[in-house]
């Protein structure tokens, strides 16, 4: 039932009370919204519900650590399934968790990803390190398991979950199922882990002394997720970038009219694509398959040429797919490539599928095809827009991803999806939330923006917010790309934010402009004196954009000025820095 139907139905609640639950479901999250439901369901139930030992449930605790939301859906789809077999439950992100309660847990079920290289997502950066570090308490009377996500493309595949595991064991826990570790195309593990974990949880609830209570799940309107997106229509791919730039950059504007989809600035759109046509027909010659041949992929039936325009990833390659590709062709060149782990992860990085099709002949079937490719993944986009000005819209910019592969043009599959979509275009979306890329609360509080290139989007939406809010000033940004004439992104709104006072200052570093290269990083030194003064003042520093290069050198920039102007050692600067993060003063979306 929709919160907006209680005051037309005759309801057991007042009026007040009516206005209290909006006002209140209003700021939750999605998330927050289930834990309340199944709260209050539980509440409801516990009058008719027959209970033979009057000690208190045993609760399941299910901390997730998640930078793209896989590992929050997976613990959220945990969560569901351990509430409806009776158990109370305490689903939290990492980052909400009060470490000091480690030591009075008995069920820790984990869920976490790893980001970069080998690193832990923002969420669960606190956990990590308290685990490691001498503060941690000895967890003997704890029973845990781990779920690692990750991506074999990177060398350290899943190592945060290792981490983990490894921490709790040494700390006493119990592990009451082995570590999994999940690869992009983690659903079916990570379904079957849920499924062990919670027959594992069964002995260790029944011997506690407490009984099984079972709770009815409670209705609750269906949300659009990654599993299940909203078909909406593009409204524009417009190209922001000049005739002579060396990038195609796309501002792409889409429908979300009549879904009920809402999103803050900060957050991120998850797109499902479809492969080009072109792209498929070229692999499906070069191995002379029938694309018209039946074939089956899960529980859909349909042709090979669909199955792979549809289906499964053309243009991410991973060392799996390396690995089968190297003993079906026999080729000495790429059999001693997928014997260094480094050759590897070069290979993968630098080519597609059909780059293998074209260079390693091999006879292969429909079915081992199918069988070798990883399925489609949803690409994560932040958002560039607010719906407090665009409404039932969301706003995305889109670097086309190009490159030219021996003579051959190769791109990104979902880039070149939104790139070449025209008005009416449908596409598969959902919003991703991020709630460690946001505004600050009070919104009078000064922002820095860095955002260099395509990282320039969210921030886009943090200015249309904070104009629609009324905020004038207290907002920096500093914007970086190769020329002035050809690849100032949004030239026009920042300049007309200049001029009416939303924003404060820009700061722009055009790197090939001038015979010396400049980037964002020597903005910040050379303005580093009043940026110092902004961070001491209380302002909020966000960083959006490449994390490979830009982000650590942003970092490291920021910890010379703390050097240089706050006269911190290097340990302290670090220190500082560390501290605005845990402070939600220093934020960062970086891929």
């Amino acid at each position: 039932m929709l919160l907006k139907e209680l005051s037309s139905l005759a309801s057991p609640l007042s009026q007040g009370q009516v206005d209290k639950l909006k006002q209140l479901t209003s700021e939750l999250s999605a998330i927050q919204l289930a834990w309340v439901g199944g709260y209050l369901s539980a509440s409801a139930g516990q009058a008719s519900i027959n209970v033979a030992d009057t000690q208190p449930a045993q609760t399941i605790t299910i901390l997730y650590g998640s930078q793209t939301g896989n590992g929050r859906g997976v613990a959220t789809e945990l969560a569901a399934k351990a509430r409806a077999q009776g158990y109370a439950v305490n689903l939290a992100s990492m980052s909400d968790y009060k470490v000091r309660q480690l030591k009075q847990e008995t069920l820790l079920l984990a869920v976490v990803s790893t980001h970069g290289e080998g690193e832990a997502p923002d969420d669960a950066i606190e956990l990590h390190k308290f685990l490691a570090s001498k503060r941690a308490p000895k967890l003997e009377n704890l029973n845990y398991s781990v779920l690692a996500l990750g991506d074999s493309s990177y060398e350290f595949f899943c190592q945060t979950g290792k981490d983990f595991d490894e921490r709790l064991s040494k700390l006493g826990a119990t592990s009451i199922q082995p570590l999994v570790e999940c690869d992009v195309d983690y659903e079916s593990a990570a379904e079957q882990w849920q499924e062990s974990v919670l027959e594992a949880v069964k002995p260790l609830i029944q011997t506690s002394g407490a009984s099984v209570v079972s709770i009815a799940p409670s209705v609750a309107e269906s949300a659009y997720t990654k599993q299940k997106p909203y078909t909406a229509e593009v409204l524009v791919s417009q190209k922001l970038t000049g005739r002579d730039s060396d990038r195609d950059v796309r501002h792409v504007e889409i429908d979300l009219d009549g879904s009920g989809l809402s999103y803050q600035v900060g957050d991120a759109l998850g797109v499902w694509f479809t492969n080009a046509d072109t792209l498929v027909d070229e692999v499906l010659i070069k191995l002379a398959l029938d694309g018209d041949s039946p074939v089956t992929v899960g529980k859909d039936s349909l042709s090979l040429k669909q199955a792979l325009i549809e289906k499964k990833e053309l243009t991410q390659i991973y060392p799996g797919l390396v690995q089968g590709w190297a003993s079906l062709s026999g080729n000495e060149e790429l059999l001693n490539i997928v014997e260094d782990k480094e050759l590897t992860r070069h290979f993968v990085l630098n080519n597609q599928l059909a780059d293998l099709v074209a260079n390693y002949a091999v006879q292969i079937t429909a079915t081992q095809l199918l069988e070798l490719l990883r399925p489609i993944t949803p690409r994560l986009y932040s958002i560039a827009s607010s719906q407090a000005e665009v409404e039932s819209e969301v706003h995305l910019t889109v670097a086309l991803v190009e490159d030219e592969h021996e003579g051959t043009a190769r791109f990104g599959g979902a880039s070149q999806f939104l790139a070449q979509a025209e008005e009416g275009t449908t596409v598969k979306v959902y919003v991703e939330p991020n709630n460690h890329f946001r505004l600050p609360e009070n919104p009078e509080t000064p922002v820095i923006m860095v955002g260099p290139g395509t990282g320039v989007a969210p921030f886009r939406a943090f200015m249309q917010e904070r104009a629609s809010q009324g905020i004038e000033g207290n907002s920096w940004l500093i914007f970086g790309n190769p020329h002035f004439e050809q690849d100032f992104l949004y030239q026009t709104e920042w300049q007309q934010y200049l001029k009416d006072g939303s924003l404060t200052r820009l700061d722009l570093a055009f790197s090939r402009d001038q015979a010396h290269k400049v980037y964002v990083q020597h903005r910040i030194a050379e303005q580093g004196k009043e940026l110092w003064q902004w961070l001491e003042s209380g302002a909020h520093l966000y960083i959006c954009g490449d994390g490979e290069r830009m982000a650590k050198d942003v970092h490291q920039a920021l910890l010379d000025v703390a050097v240089k102007f706050g006269a911190k050692t290097p340990d302290e600067a670090e220190a500082y820095f560390e501290a605005l993060r845990s402070d939600k003063r220093y934020q960062k979306d970086v891929y």
